[in-house]
């Protein structure tokens, strides 16, 4: 939704209700915006995919003729990692346009980086902006931060199995 010129002196592409819905489009911040149970099957298939990746890699590389338990620990550990670094890269997405929905003012580049103006928003824009950013951005940033710990602390244990082996 774009606002009057006349009202938001912001270019379309700042606007914080724009960047919400670009980054609610884009393909990678679409799937972490969906239902908890469509989030974490494809979190799972991730997971699956690089770890048979990383198994397969690991069984050429390493001249390996049988699977170990040790090589299977370290394969999940790689995903997990990258999964990790996966939803580090959707929690700054999110957390940056929930900054900028609800903020009283926004920050904008006119025409380079070195031309920068605030505008405050206008009481009516702010409401719109912080009920956006409180019901449909803050749910996804809990629900990325839940799976997150849940995640670091698997990937913690798995580390702990792999140091005392």
């Amino acid at each position: 939704m774009a606002l009057n010129k006349n009202v938001c002196p912001v270019p379309f592409d700042q606007q914080p209700l724009n960047e919400y819905e670009a980054l609610k489009k884009s393909i990678f911040f679409k799937w972490s915006a969906n239902n908890i149970i469509s989030f974490l099957s494809k979190l799972f298939n991730i997971f699956c995919i690089l770890t048979i990746c990383s198994i397969i890699c690991s069984l050429i590389t390493l001249h390996f003729n049988k699977l170990s338990f040790l090589m299977i620990i370290g394969s999940s550990t790689f995903a997990l990692c990258v999964i990790d670094l996966l939803l580090i890269r959707l929690y700054l997405g999110w957390s940056y346009v929930l900054k900028r929905l609800s903020g009283a003012t926004i920050f904008y580049e006119e025409s380079g980086w070195y031309d920068g103006q605030l505008w405050i928003k206008p009481v009516e824009i702010l409401t719109q902006d912080r009920l956006i950013s409180m019901y449909n951005v803050e749910p996804i940033i809990s629900r990325i931060q839940k799976i997150f710990v849940v995640i670091s602390l698997i990937l913690v244990i798995m580390i702990v199995i792999i140091v005392t082996q």
